[in-house]
């Protein structure tokens, strides 16, 4: 397997433990692995690991008050750790005790929270994993990303629908099934169909609960459910207002990666036109932004702009001052800037910018409206040089 260098990095002082929260198949275990290959690994994926400390979590921290004697490294990773949430008493013991370091990860902190395992009290510092993002990527290829996404298995394989049926399938099993975080496993499964329609769009529970067969509130829980295994992130629409009616509580969804997206979608692109092709690069900007901000440690907000009568702009950041518009399209239409000229009217954000497949950068000025029209490696090469929200 080739490893490709992580933009991630972690550097923790003596005595400080962090948690790594990422989907499945980010890349989490080869990195830490590739990282810290003196640490001491417990991998709970390995069921009888599991089963031995679920009965009886005092026996990690017995071996580990034993390894102290042989091993010249106090950097312990546990892996998968909201498989056994009964570790966290023993981990919390040993930090305060020991010369112990810990390296926690995990695909979700859901069942831990929701039973109010211990969470280390901000004696961890949290990070968030990703699938590749721009700057790990060897070449930019956007049809590649549409079709096999950015989970660093899917983008080396060759049979990539199968690696992507494959994951759905563990994941509906083991994030779902084996953790009980739903007892109704085909109306969950129903509900993933609807995303066909509903991802990338303001979300209507009513129309989504009619074809999954389960009620609005239930709807509900499931995108929130998406959202705290790290399968999706909720959208919120910007909600300043000035003078027009703008809608200010309907949320977006999108999936954690496009290639997942495709294939629920049962897409296959071939060239890079359509109105779907637009959707999924709208989706791949949102999904570098996310990975950018948390990377990064940023605090921005990250939110869409839509009025009552329909003018839109993709993506709001950092409390209105850079408006950014997505276009699959190489020829810009007077039509297409209409979003950014009128939410530049009302909020004179310092920066608006139209990402798009036109060949080289272009400037548009009139008055005091200034909109960069960006190609999209053009745009991301900005965006992770720190130049967009500067």
């Amino acid at each position: 397997m080739v490893y490709i260098k992580r933009y991630f990095t972690i550097d923790l002082p003596q005595r400080q433990s962090a948690f790594i929260w990422g989907a499945r198949k980010t890349g989490k275990t080869t990195y830490l692995k590739h990282t810290f290959p003196k640490a001491l690994f417990y991998d709970l994926l390995q069921s009888d690991m599991a089963l031995t400390f679920s009965k009886a979590p005092y026996t990690f921290r017995e071996e580990l008050l034993k390894s102290q004697e042989t091993h010249a490294k106090n950097l312990v990773i546990v892996d998968e750790v909201q498989k056994v949430p009964g570790l966290m008493d023993e981990i919390h013991w040993l930090i305060e005790n020991t010369e112990l370091q810990f390296i926690l990860c995990g695909s979700s902190a859901r069942q831990m929270k929701r039973h109010g395992v211990n969470m280390l009290g901000g004696r961890a510092w949290k990070y968030h994993f990703f699938p590749l993002c721009f700057p790990e990527l060897d070449e930019f290829d956007l049809l590649k990303i549409f079709n096999k996404g950015t989970l660093p298995s899917h983008y080396l394989s060759s049979n990539h629908r199968k690696s992507l049926q494959a994951y759905l399938e563990d994941y509906l099993a083991l994030e779902i099934q084996a953790e009980g975080i739903v007892r109704n496993l085909p109306a969950f499964a129903r509900f993933i169909d609807t995303l066909r329609f509903s991802h990338g769009e303001m979300l209507n529970y009513s129309n989504i609960s009619r074809e999954a067969g389960v009620d609005a509130k239930t709807v509900r829980e499931y995108f929130q459910i998406l959202v705290d295994t790290l399968i999706g992130y909720i959208l919120l629409p910007y909600r300043k207002k000035v003078s027009r009616e703008i809608i200010s509580e309907t949320p977006k969804f999108y999936l954690f990666d496009v290639g997942v997206a495709s294939f629920i979608k049962h897409q296959q692109f071939n060239d890079l036109k359509g109105p779907e092709a637009g959707k999924a690069l709208e989706h791949y900007i949102f999904t570098e932004l996310i990975a950018y901000k948390y990377l990064n440690e940023l605090d921005f907000e990250i939110n869409y702009w839509r009025t009552k009568d329909k003018i839109e702009v993709d993506f709001i950041l950092n409390e209105g001052q850079v408006a950014l518009e997505v276009k699959i399209s190489n020829v810009i239409l007077p039509s297409d800037l209409k979003g950014l000229q009128v939410f530049y009217q009302e909020h004179k954000p310092k920066k608006s910018i139209l990402i798009c497949q036109v060949p080289r950068p272009r400037r548009i000025i009139d008055g005091d409206f200034v909109l960069d029209i960006l190609p999209v490696k053009d745009f991301l090469q900005t965006l992770w040089e720190g130049k967009i929200l500067s």
